[in-house]
Parts: structure tokens; sequence; C-alpha cells
């Protein structure tokens, strides 16, 4: 029976989308998860054929198992993951248990950070950067703001701002208590508009997807609410986007993937604020299936098989999509409005995550968004206001803990 593997998901968004479309695509789906919450809810997963727990981090466990379903004998077609950080694990099972056309060097590098600026910092997009090893103190010939991040952060987690040098000795004293050995990265802040270019590379050739523009909420985390698509970006952001994306794609010498950029647009140019080597997840393939026609993640899978993704658009619409998050602590008690919101004008698709007794707070991470609303119109300022009505009607009704 030909299989596909994946190495972790969420209950919800694009990782789950690709084990839905690995089903559709006829394929017998095996998922190895850490999540114990997942095997005790396995009728959420009927997508899922086969589910097991295990340690995703070691790979001699999963290496262990995955000869196990050999001798029972299924056909290991792909091994993926759509999910940080196991991409790049998983195409190093890939490379000993199947044919892998994407590249575990390019992939191992892009989810590093430290690695891929340092890889990086000769291009013109590359923001300037020093990094500070354990115990390491900074000199005092600093230019305010700045950035630190840990290089292993996701989803926004350990990404602080810091506008003087009694925050920056703060944040530098909270990122080195939660791991006192890890190197810590410090940028200078970059001002500009921020967009993400979704991609996929086949033999080569780089083809954008989507660009989007993406709205930024400034806590204690910078989290991104608001995301839309641009069904025809300007020529100038276009042909400079491009242009990054194919300098990108060179410079890691990548065959075949799937990956996205964030960047900013300053007065100096573009400036490369991350990769990643996936397609973005939350509602991204719901956002780019809305607006182009094709399932993101479908095509992504016929690629990681060996086959020609489809990803000529059959209509481009105006897209928006508003994440709705808390601001203050506490345990939900109910929500309100998903009815009303679903039923606005121009909504595709409304979803909330928490569960009724579920601690929710004002976000310190992406996984802190707690629903979303998909809206379309005839521009993309329409799909955003209607988008923004719609999940104002969405209401967290909190137990304050």
């Amino acid at each position: 029976m030909k299989t596909i593997i994946f190495i972790g998901t969420n209950k919800s968004g694009s990782s789950r989308e690709a084990t839905r479309a690995a089903e559709k695509l006829g394929y017998f789906t095996v998922l190895f998860t850490n999540n114990e919450k997942q095997i005790q809810q396995r009728k959420a997963y009927p997508d899922i054929h086969r589910m097991i727990l295990i340690d995703t981090s070691n790979i001699e466990e999963m290496k262990d198992e995955i000869n196990n379903l050999i001798k029972t004998g299924l056909e290991i077609k792909s091994i993926v993951s759509f999910v940080d950080p196991f991409v790049h694990i998983a195409s190093v099972l890939c490379d000993e248990f199947c044919v892998n056309y994407t590249s575990s060097t390019a992939i191992e590098m892009m989810e590093d950070k430290e690695k891929t600026r340092i890889f990086l910092e000769n291009q013109s997009y590359s923001p300037k950067f020093f990094l500070l090893k354990p115990n390491e103190s900074v000199t005092n010939d600093i230019e305010f703001p700045l950035i630190i991040k840990s290089p292993k952060s996701t989803g926004s987690k350990d990404v602080l701002l810091a506008n003087n040098s009694s925050e920056l000795k703060k944040h530098l004293g909270y990122l080195r208590s939660k791991n006192p050995l890890e190197t810590i990265m410090i940028e200078e802040y970059i001002e500009g508009p921020q967009y993400l270019v979704e991609a996929l590379v086949y033999k080569k050739h780089a083809h954008v997807i989507g660009i989007i523009e993406q709205e930024i909420t400034q806590g204690k985390r910078f989290i991104i609410t608001g995301y839309g698509v641009l069904v025809k970006a300007p020529k100038e952001i276009q042909t400079g986007l491009e242009e990054v994306l194919q300098s990108i794609v060179k410079a890691f010498n990548i065959e075949n993937g799937a990956l996205h950029l964030e960047l900013r647009l300053t007065k100096n140019g573009w400036k490369l604020i991350e990769i990643n080597p996936r397609i973005s997840g939350g509602a991204m393939n719901t956002m780019l299936h809305t607006a182009f026609g094709f399932n993101l993640v479908e095509e992504t899978l016929k690629l990681f098989l060996g086959e020609r993704p489809n990803i000529r658009p059959k209509h481009k619409k105006f897209v928006y999509t508003k994440y709705v998050i808390v601001e203050s602590k506490g345990i939900l008690e109910k929500v309100i409005g998903k009815n009303k919101a679903t039923n606005s004008p121009g909504v595709v698709d409304v979803y909330v995550k928490p569960k009724r007794g579920t601690l929710l707070s004002p976000p310190l991470s992406m996984g802190h968004r707690y629903a979303y609303v998909i809206a379309e119109g005839a521009t993309l300022a329409e799909a955003k206001n209607k988008a923004i009505d719609a999940a104002k009607e969405i209401k967290f009704i909190l137990k304050v803990s």
C-alpha cells in the first residue's frame, strides 16, 4: 500500500490539510506524533489511517518504527512534515527510506536562523546582525532599536524588541535563563511594511505562489493578526520579491521544495526577516485556495512525490484573513458570535480554536491567536473590511484566573 508518513500535525491549518490531501490523492497516511492528546482524540482524525505515539525528536526510534511499518507491507513513498521543527528530520528520514526530491542540507540551514543569517550575510537583503555567545556581553557602541531572538525561535516565540540598554539586558537575561548554552542573535530593527511570499521550487525554477501583506500587532511579541493576498502585486513589489527569491533558491541550490519568506520593504530595498522551509501554517492554505483555486499543500505533496505541481490559478479573488487575540488572561467560559461571523457578507471561513475551560492569554506566540475569519471582496480593501467586521462578532467570555 502506497504510504506517506507525516511527522507531526496540528488539529487544523496547513499541516492538517496536508494529511487530508494525501488521503484524497489515494495514499495510506501514517502520523508520528508526540502529542498524547491526539491519540486520545483519535476519532477527530479520520483522514489519518494510522497514528503512532513516538518521540518525534528521536530519529533512531522513528527509524525502527518505519522498519516495522515496511515489514507489514507498507510501501513508503514519502516522509514529510509541515510543522516546525520537524521538516528537516522528516527529510533526513526520507533520504534513508524513499526517494527524496528535496534537499535535506538546504532545509537544515533554512530551519536554523543562525546558519541562514551567516550563509546570506553578504547579500544586499540581509539585515545587519551579530551573534552573542553564552556569557558574552554586548559592547557599548550599538544603536537601538534592536531585535533580540533565539535562532531556534518559531512562530514569533522569543523574538523581542529592545529600545534601550535596560531592555536589552532584560531580554538577554530572559533568553539565557531559558537556554543558557544557546547563541543569541541580535539584529537591526527593520522598519517598513512586511510581506510574506509563499513559493514552490520545481526543477530549480522558483514560482511565487502568493504575495501577502501582513498586519502586525505589537504587544509583548510581534504577532501577525492580518493577511491580505495581493491578487496582482504592484510591479516593483513583484519584481523585487522575485529577485530575492531567485537569489535565495540559487544560494541554497534548491532543486525542489516549498518555502516561505518574510521580508520588509525599506528605503534601502528589501530586507529578509526570515525563511522557513515549508508552507506557512494556520489559515494560509485555505487563504490561497480561496484566492487562486488550487490546494497548495496537495501540490506540495505531488512535488515531494516527484510529480509536477499544478499551480496555475483557476481564478483570482481578493482575500483577507483577520485573526482574533485576547487582551487579558482567563479561563474560557464560552465563545459568542461565531455563527454571526460565519453569516456575515463575504465570509468564506471562520475557525475558532479553543474549547471551554482553556486558559487564554494575550499573545506571546502565533499559537496564541484563537480564531480567524477569511473574507473575499471586489477589492482587497473590501475583503479586509468584511473580515475585520466579521471578526468583531467573535467574543471570548473569560473567567479571570
